[in-house]
């Protein structure tokens, strides 16, 4: 992502409807699909400018990566977390079998080779560890959007099985989450196609329309951890190493 959109984030990302949500959701699906010691160790890939890792801690000590450094210096001030550097697949040093929850969120959509880059994750994951990967869903919901924000795709289900099975992941739970803002998104994204309107779609909302947007998606936390939700905004996967 370019700095301008990294900015914007550390200024909406501990208010905006889309994150607060998000966070609400993700706590539901690790609860509900990651089996945790009390003393797990947890990795945060991609974490941006930090605004996750307070919900990671509740599941156990965490160590972070984030590429971009003014993000990762960020992230370093606002959690005390010293959050390494590294591009996957190859430039990130993580000991193997380390980790008990490797999470990804809203990053694999980011790089170029995401089946290299989940094949180089595969070996820090400890015994019995899991991956939770959330991603935009739909090709056809492709808007200035994903450009702004230097996505390289949108993942169908099918596909995003795909590529975790192809290196070496069994697949627990896979759903579709944002479902009930759906077809309010898909009509955005519409109108922005007609209007040829360019940027992102990060504005901070109004008060009384950031609280509605938070309560319906967060909403759906009493539902994703146990449900395949056959169609959403974006995609959440959780799985484990299989045998190679």
């Amino acid at each position: 992502m370019d700095r301008a959109t990294y900015d914007n984030m550390a200024r909406i990302d501990g208010q905006h409807w889309w994150f607060v949500a998000r966070r609400k959701i993700i706590d539901r699906l690790i609860r509900e699909q990651v089996p945790l010691k009390s003393d797990a160790r947890v990795l945060e890939m991609g974490c941006g400018t930090g605004s996750n890792i307070a919900l990671l801690r509740r599941f156990g000590r965490v160590d972070a990566v984030e590429p971009d450094g003014p993000a990762r210096a960020l992230a370093t001030q606002r959690t005390g977390i010293a959050v390494k550097g590294g591009l996957l697949p190859d430039g990130v040093d993580l000991a193997d079998g380390a980790y008990d929850l490797i999470a990804m969120l809203d990053v694999l959509e980011h790089i170029p080779g995401d089946g290299p880059a989940l094949a180089a994750l595969w070996p820090k994951l400890a015994p019995g560890g899991r991956i939770l990967v959330t991603v935009p869903a739909g090709p056809g919901l492709w808007s200035a959007h994903d450009v702004a924000h230097h996505h390289q795709r949108r993942y169908t289900a099918a596909g995003l099985r795909d590529v975790f099975e192809a290196n070496g992941y069994r697949v627990r739970h896979l759903t579709h989450f944002n479902t009930l803002l759906y077809p309010l998104v898909v009509a955005a994204r519409a109108v922005g196609r007609l209007r040829k309107r360019e940027g992102g779609d990060d504005a901070m909302p109004p008060r009384p329309v950031n609280a509605v947007l938070e309560a319906v998606f967060g909403a759906e936390r009493y539902w994703v951890g146990r449900r395949s939700l056959p169609f959403g905004v974006s995609l959440a996967i959780v799985a484990e190493r299989a045998t190679r």
